[in-house]
């Protein structure tokens, strides 16, 4: 699973529906937003979210395009600088993804919101195009920022941006890229003294000469009538939050002002805390083993299929044949990928390898897609659920209520059917795998072939009840033809395939 995190930095920290309008148009994909951090003086809000690359592009255009509607540059005001509506968006690897598979993703995001959105983008970190965007102070800093973007970005070489126009609408610019995890860590001081504040956020930023991997900015706290330095740490493991801490602690001491409070804006792996834990405790011996949630988590993962088992088993109507199809394709795709893999630099299969590094990626992906394509079954049915349940007291509501359930039936339609056609795609690699990937491992392949067509078989069952309730002659006549057309396809090509299983 291509598993990433992204997140995205939004210029409007105070106006809440506006924000969760923009967090809206991301749910429209299978991501889970775990995080949202709102700072009405910095007039920001930071949002982190995670899910599939493919789904985590299409999330993040969404929010972009909803950001650009909402959010006007013109009349913006807030602490830190800033070049769009939607000014930031990292990809970042988690869970065994590769940088490689994140710079891909933001590279590909960037073109569409250049392209479609007419918003110029900036390639950052390690998406950069060129040295002197790899950091971001080197693009947007407090003195530099959307206002002298807009003189800039049609005149000065250095400022033309990778993708879209070279000029600014009243959405700004936005900076896409690739990096590793970053902590976002704030101190407050107890004074209103900002010029000393700017001070100690100079001395302690690494292009100034002070802490490795950290950025810093001083900033004005108007609710509190305190100042803050506002940090970035972009190597926590080789300097830890409490060298970082006790560093702006000592400045601040040595000039009479005390610290107020600490903030960790969004969220912070696991061993940065552990790190808190062994610098204050002076416990060199802890181990991350010893957290009990860890554990438990670690249980609860590898039990993850087993919980889905006891969904499908309950007495509940969804998950249900739609969803478990999703999954049976997702786990024949999944397949696909395996042997790909088993035959890359294989002694003897050196001629295929790099068809089957195609293969390979195409599958995993698809793997990915077929098992959102599960929870996306199970959302649509929920869906519809609830159209179901709208009120029908009044011939105004009758009307609505069937409106509704008449496009939830659609929808329920729809995912089905492309579940249907993303297993399918698998089913023409599966000849190529037999014939020249890995021999050892050809009972997988046949596996594969009998998981992929059940789900399409499966997939298509779930289209032809729905189509039984849809009023929509035009949809139902559409929707029955590429059903009966995928599955004699699927059912002429896994003929051909299976013929020669048993011998």
């Amino acid at each position: 699973m291509n598993y990433v995190e992204c997140v995205p930095n939004f210029s409007e920290g105070k106006d809440r529906a506006k924000v969760e309008s923009i967090i809206d148009s991301m749910k429209k994909y299978p991501v889970d937003v775990i995080d949202v951090e709102m700072n009405a003086d910095h007039n920001r809000s930071v949002v982190t979210v995670v899910g599939d690359g493919d789904s985590m592009v299409n999330a993040m255009f969404k929010s972009i395009k909803r950001a650009s509607e909402l959010i006007d540059l013109d009349a913006h005001k807030g602490e830190h600088p800033r070049f769009g509506a939607t000014d930031v968006v990292p990809f970042v690897p988690i869970l065994g993804t590769t940088m490689e598979y994140c710079i891909e993703l933001s590279r590909r995001l960037a073109e569409r919101v250049g392209n479609e959105l007419g918003i110029p983008v900036f390639l950052y970190a390690n998406a950069a195009n060129t040295p002197s965007r790899k950091e971001l102070p080197d693009i947007r800093s407090e003195k530099f920022q959307y206002e002298q973007l807009k003189e800039a970005i049609a005149t000065n070489e250095k400022y033309f941006p990778d993708f879209g126009p070279k000029r600014l609408g009243k959405a700004g610019a936005t900076i896409i890229g690739a990096r590793e995890f970053l902590i976002a860590f704030n101190v407050d001081l107890r004074t209103d003294d900002l010029k000393s504040t700017k001070e100690m956020a100079k001395r302690t930023r690494e292009r100034s000469g002070g802490l490795k991997n950290v950025r810093a900015l001083g900033f004005n706290l108007a609710e509190t009538k305190e100042t803050q330095v506002s940090m970035n740490l972009v190597n926590h493991t080789e300097t830890p939050v409490p060298e970082v801490f006790e560093y702006v602690k000592r400045e601040a001491e040595s000039r009479g002002i005390p610290v107020s409070r600490t903030e960790l804006v969004g969220m912070v792996p696991l061993k940065a805390l552990e790190e808190i834990y062994r610098f204050y405790l002076m416990n060199r011996d802890f181990s991350e083993n010893q957290i009990l949630e860890k554990k438990l988590l670690e249980i609860f993962s590898k039990d993850s299929i087993k919980h889905y088992i006891e969904e499908l088993a309950s007495d509940k109507p969804a998950p249900g044949g739609g969803s478990a199809s999703g999954l049976v394709g997702s786990m024949g795709a999944a397949l696909v990928a395996m042997v790909a893999g088993l035959t890359i630099g294989k002694k003897g299969y050196e001629e295929v390898s790099e068809k089957m590094k195609i293969i390979q990626k195409e599958a995993k992906e698809t793997a990915w897609q077929l098992y959102n394509q599960s929870e996306n079954d199970t959302r649509a049915y929920d869906n519809l659920s609830k159209s179901l349940s709208m009120p029908k007291g009044t011939p105004e509501e009758k009307e609505e209520r069937t409106r509704m359930i008449q496009a939830r039936l659609k929808d329920a339609t729809r995912v089905p059917y492309r579940t249907g056609e993303l297993a399918a795609s698998m089913l023409d690699y599966l000849p190529v795998l037999i014939e020249r990937g890995n021999k050892n491992a050809v009972s997988d392949v046949y596996c594969a072939a009998l998981f992929i067509s059940s789900s399409v078989y499966g997939s298509m069952q779930n289209v032809k009840i729905n189509l039984g309730l849809i009023k929509d002659t035009s949809f139902v006549e559409e929707y029955k033809a590429k059903m009966v057309g995928l599955s004699e396809e699927t059912k002429k090509k896994t003929e051909e395939i299976l013929k020669n299983m048993w011998n």
